[in-house]
This record gives structure tokens, sequence and C-alpha cells, in this order.
């Protein structure tokens, strides 16, 4: 068994074989002689805000011994903080998880009824409605009516009010009844705890 000689990366060229960089927010922000303005605002805690000249706002960064980040390049002058930049990093990233945390996807569970369901299965679909509201999930839930079945549009129209006064504790109404089409809806969100 012979050994293959792995690949050297060309000078000039990217390695192909290595991974994307995951680093995304590095390249999002201009940092100290990447600015191309002339001039900029300086905004922040540990500086006297205003306009000043790119050379003035890198000399005053370099007394600090920091970094100086444009932080918005679209405003005119753009704007820019002297902060530490790895700092600044760690600071965004932590920022972005949070807010992905934060966001939770809604998930919408279907229960489907006939005009005519019995206790026993309404009882099991209240059942299934009140796990999925004790998990987070909006429920859905409509009769669907076939064929001549849409002359008790009433009739489906009491189970669904029936089935969301049993789920007060649990839910909130955010649609009443509602016919579309061949179906009958309604929406219960769960409530916030």
């Amino acid at each position: 068994m012979e050994k293959k000689p792995q690949p050297q990366p060309q000078p000039g060229r990217p390695n192909r074989s290595m991974p994307a960089k995951k680093n995304d927010i590095k390249d999002q922000y201009r940092v100290n002689e990447r600015i191309r303005s002339k001039e900029v605002r300086l905004v922040g805690d540990n500086v006297e805000q205003g306009v000043y000249t790119i050379q003035e706002a890198m000399h005053m960064a370099d007394e600090q011994g920091l970094d100086l980040i444009e932080i918005s390049p679209n405003a005119v002058p753009p704007v820019c903080k002297i902060l530490d930049y790895q700092k600044f990093l760690y600071q965004q990233k932590k920022r972005q998880k949070e807010q992905k945390a934060k966001s939770t996807k809604i998930v919408v569970k279907e229960i489907r009824f006939g005009p005519q369901t019995d206790d026993h299965d309404y009882n099991f679909k209240l059942k299934h409605a009140i796990g999925f509201l004790n998990e987070g999930a909006k429920v859905k839930a409509y009769v669907f009516f076939k064929g001549r079945s849409i002359l008790f549009k009433e009739q489906g129209e009491v189970l669904l009010l029936r089935f969301a006064n049993d789920l007060e504790d649990y839910g909130k109404v955010e649609m009443m009844p509602v016919l579309e089409g061949k179906r009958m809806i309604i929406m219960i969100s769960p409530k916030k705890k």
C-alpha cells in the first residue's frame, strides 16, 4: 500500500479542499486601513462624537490601542466606533445567537372532524389538541363536509365552538369558525406562559 501525496495549495489560488470560512461577520465590517472614506462620524463612549478625517480617527484609535470599526458604511459620512475588534466580533456573534434563540418556528397542527363526530372521537381529538397547545404549537381544527353533509353547517360550527370552549384554559381563539369551500376552520394559538 503506497500513500497518495496530498495536493498542496498553489500560491494565489484558494484551497478547494478546505471548508468555507464560517466567520461571515468578519467580512461584514471594515477595520482601520480598510475604511476607504475621507471623513467618518465617530460615535461611542470613549470619544467625543463628531465628524473627523480618517487620519484623525485612526490616530485617536492608535492612541487608545484600539481599532477603528466602520459600523454603518451607507451613512454619509460613514459611522465608525473605536473598539477592540475581537471583542466587537464576539459581541456581534453573541447578539446573533440570542436573536436566533428568540425566533421560534410556529408549528401548526391540524385536527379534522366530521360534522357528526361522536363524543369518543371528539374527546380523543381534544386530548391531542391539549398536548399540541402545551407544546407551543397552534391548532387548526376543521370540520370537513363531504357531499351533502354541507347541509349540517350549523352542526359543524357548534362543534368547533364547543372545541374552542373546551380549550379555553390552554389557548385562545385566533380566528372564529369560517367556511372555506368544504371546510369550516378555526385557529387556536397557545397561551403564553
